[in-house]
């Protein structure tokens, strides 16, 4: 398969079944000085919903940089790599504390990790609202 653009919305069965192997991702958000902070993170796909979700502390710098952004939401980007094959999604990250979102994302991070995430009472959900995809399988 050729590089090429998805409709985070409604993706191919390869391109989704990609995000549904367990993969160590990276998220990218930007600093306040305007260069790119790139961290290792467990990430979640949801097309139906057009989200991709990444738990985290909320003392966090990643969650630092969404939370500064304010309501518009933060620049965003996860990927994930497997040799030759990788993929992309890019939006708009928002920031919740809401405890039914953190347990939904909780519960979304088992089922792909095949773990619970480590107990952490400050945790909060980075949701990124999807605009592109993009991927070479």
């Amino acid at each position: 398969m050729a590089k090429h653009s998805v409709d985070p919305g409604s993706p191919d069965d390869a391109y989704l079944g990609f995000w549904r192997e367990r993969h160590l991702c990276t998220l990218t958000t930007v600093r306040p000085d305007g260069s790119p902070h790139v961290v290792p993170v467990g990430v979640t796909y949801d097309p139906e919903a057009r989200l991709a979700r990444v738990i985290c502390d909320g003392g966090s710098a990643k969650a630092a940089h969404v939370r500064a952004a304010g309501p518009d939401g933060a620049r965003a980007a996860v990927c994930q790599v497997d040799g030759r094959r990788w993929a992309t999604l890019e939006g708009r990250a928002r920031l919740s504390a809401d405890p039914e979102r953190i347990r939904d994302a909780e519960r979304r991070y088992a089922e792909r990790y095949g773990h619970a995430p480590r107990p952490n009472p400050t945790r909060v959900v980075i949701e990124i609202s999807l605009e592109r995809g993009l991927g070479r399988g």
